[in-house]
């Protein structure tokens, strides 16, 4: 039995502007159909013995990740909601504590990010497997990926005596300068931390009780003390906040001595930058990567992404990122795309919306885009999803102006209500209570013209709400 565990907790600001605080790149499709979140997902899917996955996710993103399990039919999946980020160790913990619960100490956990790209999934598949027997066998097993040049970006696992399918751990080590990462490719025997772990939940239990007991003892708080929330099962914040913030590599790993390592050859990479995806797809003949509507004129070794459309064209650039969305274009040299980060930390110091939201803002009922913003006044689109419903609310500041363009509308105005199709519209007043509904099997979609002396998205009282944000 194997219980695949999701970490969908990252922030991805190294791939800013598409990854955002709200919706970080876990949740975008950046190879292929599928998001990350879902890639991840099926790729536990042909295991054998595999159970429904368990996600570790923040508040913030909880309806996002429900959305995505329920595209892929995975309607029996545990969604555990963190209180706050206390990196990988207790989240391991809380994972261990609760596949304990509901399967047994033996059942074996793979603990995996939510963002990591595998291009061999049968490859992946049969490495998995031959981790999860040495896992059986009481083993900590880690996925140690066989590099491919002298990576600095990267711990590394040293590669000690065989044990079954793999190796017992020698060493961890940090990120080396590059003269030591070309030493580690010369010697033969390290290998990338991948951060991907499998072992049985009772053997992590153990290791944690001896090597991090206040982790274990937090951990199994916050989960006992935790509420069941829709679908979700929230974590009890207090008891969370208690547990020290470490990983998995520090608290327990470099200490046990059951640590092993199986190889892993099947295209991984984290996708810590802009770099990895102007080289997972196939280049031109001028070495440039380019997707959606772009245009080049004497422009070499780039990666250029149009996002949403609009025409993007580039006049004499080399070895250059440019990645343009609605409202945010990045464009950077290709040795520096790493620096983006430090643009975000600009944007939070500001306390501007781009560090945090897309121009797209989604909800669990739907989204809504800003369009335009103006004195007194903002416009926005708004798209219901079929059979979902605002919250009841009210605004002390501004009025609203609903015209329907898609769909029907069931609006509640006070103590009216009212069934609007397309090109009907209504006014809501100041402080009118309201709330809109999509009663249809088509996405509802209407233009929503605000006006008054403020237009913030805390001015928002709500009375009732399907999703307990009332």
């Amino acid at each position: 039995m194997i219980v695949p565990v999701l970490l969908a907790g990252g922030s991805g600001t190294r791939l800013w502007p598409m990854s955002r605080g709200l919706f970080p790149k876990q949740f975008l499709k950046l190879v292929g159909d599928q998001t990350m979140l879902q890639a991840t997902v099926a790729r536990s899917e042909s295991l054998k013995g595999v159970q429904p996955p368990m996600v570790i996710c923040g508040d913030d993103h909880r309806f996002i990740v429900a959305e995505q399990l329920q595209q892929m039919g995975q309607q029996d999946a545990t969604i555990v909601l963190e209180p706050m980020g206390r990196n990988t160790a207790p989240a391991a913990a809380v994972a261990a504590t609760l596949v304990a619960e509901q399967h047994g100490r033996d059942a074996v956990l793979m603990l995996m990010a939510a963002d990591h790209v595998i291009t061999d999934a049968e490859g992946f598949a049969r490495t998995a497997e031959a981790a999860a027997e040495l896992a059986a066998q009481g083993h900590l097993v880690t996925f140690g990926v066989t590099p491919t040049r002298a990576e600095t970006g990267y711990g590394y696992i040293q590669t000690g005596d065989a044990v079954g399918t793999g190796f017992r751990v020698k060493t961890f080590r940090e990120k080396p300068d590059a003269k030591t990462a070309e030493q580690y490719i010369a010697s033969g025997d390290f290998l990338w931390n991948s951060g991907m772990f499998v072992f049985q939940a009772g053997t992590l239990l153990d290791e944690l009780r001896e090597h991090a007991p206040e982790i274990l003892d937090a951990a199994m708080a916050a989960v006992s003390q935790g509420q069941e929330d829709l679908d979700f099962l929230r974590l009890d914040k207090d008891a969370f906040a208690k547990s020290p913030e470490d990983s998995i590599d520090y608290a327990v790993m470099e200490k046990t001595a059951r640590a092993a390592v199986v190889p892993l050859s099947v295209g991984w990479d984290d996708v810590g930058s802009w770099t990895f995806l102007g080289t997972v797809n196939e280049a031109d003949a001028d070495g440039n990567v380019l997707q959606g509507d772009v245009l080049t004129h004497d422009t070499t070794n780039t990666f250029v992404r149009s996002n949403d459309g609009r025409l993007v064209a580039t006049v004499g650039l080399d070895n250059a990122v440019v990645v343009d969305t609605t409202d945010a274009v990045l464009v950077a040299s290709r040795d520096r795309v790493q620096d983006v980060k430090a643009i975000v930390k600009q944007l939070k110091a500001a306390d501007r919306q781009e560090a945090k939201h897309h121009a797209v803002v989604y909800r669990p009922w739907g989204s809504y885009e800003t369009i335009a913003l103006g004195d007194r006044f903002q416009v926005k689109r708004i798209v219901v999803k079929p059979k979902c419903k605002l919250s009841l609310q009210m605004h002390h500041h501004r009025a609203e102006h609903w015209i329907v363009v898609q769909g029907t509308a069931i609006v509640t105005k006070g103590d009216e209500t009212l069934t609007l199709t397309e090109d009907q519209s209504t006014y809501i007043p100041l402080g009118t209570t309201h709330r809109l509904d999509n009663p249809g099997v088509i996405p509802l979609v209407l233009i929503e013209v605000q006006s008054g002396s403020y237009l913030g998205e805390d001015d928002i009282v709500r009375f009732q709400d399907d999703y307990n944000r009332a």
